[in-house]
């Protein structure tokens, strides 16, 4: 009882966080806990909070994701950025009586060996980086069709001599009705605050309201995904108006992520999908080719399973990402 009413007070939380917690992303820092941390999440556009997959690295994109996913299976993920920097993530999940899962994940971004400048342009030496946060959450099937889950974070950053840490949390809740195949959730991440900062000033966390909504057809082996993203900032922001004042429509496509998969068998999948956001700053930036689109396949065998992305996030180098899990 007292697990159900902790959820309750979460679902008013996530219910309120939108308007308090409209920001300026370019006020806010740690933005690698946005890159994607699934392979089959990448592949539906970078950012999926309602795919019902038994896929341990989706506690990071919505915690209440969790029952669905098998006990004891360790996950490993590994994603090529940007030239010289490379990303991944660990996660582990375990059952806990009958409707309740345990998970616990790292995420890193390592960016390598960088020579330093002073104001002067005196150069003063090789300095590294370096981003990484440590999770752990829990998850409760509150009734037959709905469950709750909230993650706790510890964020870490060093950049030479400058290092700062932060700590959130992220309050996710997923809606399934198996009849019609629909799935619906709800996530508020990285909700929280710096505990100490680079400088003398504190900057924000870049928070994010999400919606997803994911459907599988009745008639065909298809799964068609939208989810809505940074819903806290809209037109008065000024990450939508680098430069030029959009449009009402394209502001409200930044905000959209489509994805689509192909279910030939439960053994394998083959997905895609498009970022508006993704594909409106890459075009920005100069680079057309495949700005937004993603494409990724993926096996799930009985103790193991494997999936492989390619997508555009920097207009220098494609990204690859590969997820891996093993049930014990």
């Amino acid at each position: 009882m007292r697990i159900k009413k902790f959820f309750h007070v979460l679902l008013c939380a996530l219910c309120g966080v939108g308007t308090a917690s409209a920001q300026s992303e370019s006020t806010s820092v740690f933005h690698f806990l946005t890159l994607p941390t699934s392979s089959h999440a990448m592949a539906l556009g970078g950012t999926n909070i309602s795919i019902p997959d038994d896929d341990a690295s989706l506690l990071f994109q919505n915690p209440a994701l969790m029952p669905n996913m098998s006990s004891k299976a360790i996950n490993l993920s590994f994603l090529t950025y940007m030239q010289g920097c490379k990303a991944g993530n660990a996660s582990w999940t375990m059952a806990h009586g009958e409707r309740g899962t345990w998970g616990v994940g790292a995420q890193f971004v390592g960016y390598g060996k960088m020579r330093g400048m002073n104001v002067e342009e005196v150069e003063t030496g090789d300095f590294s980086a370096l981003d990484m946060a440590i999770s752990g959450g829990y998850a409760y099937t509150l009734t037959e069709h709905l469950s709750g889950g909230a993650t706790g974070k510890f964020i870490y950053s060093k950049y030479g001599a400058y290092s700062s840490v932060a700590l959130a949390v992220d309050l996710g809740f997923n809606y399934w009705n198996e009849d019609i195949g629909l799935y619906v959730s709800a996530v508020a991440a990285n909700l929280g605050g710096q505990v100490k900062a680079f400088g003398d000033h504190h900057e924000r966390l870049p928070f994010d309201l999400r919606l997803g909504f994911t459907q599988q057809l009745a008639n065909a082996p298809i799964r068609l995904s939208v989810q809505l993203t940074d819903l806290s900032r809209w037109k008065s922001d000024n990450y939508y108006t680098v430069g030029e004042e959009l449009s009402g429509g394209r502001i409200f496509t930044n905000h959209i992520i489509l994805g689509i998969d192909i279910l030939p068998s439960d053994l394998f999948y083959i997905s895609a999908g498009y970022n508006f956001r993704r594909a409106y700053e890459l075009k920005a930036a100069g680079s057309s080719h495949a700005a937004g689109l993603s494409v990724g396949a993926g096996m799930n065998l009985k103790k193991f399973s494997l999936g492989l992305t390619y997508a555009k996030y920097h207009v220098s180098l494609p990204a690859f990402m590969i997820t891996a899990q093993y049930h014990l």
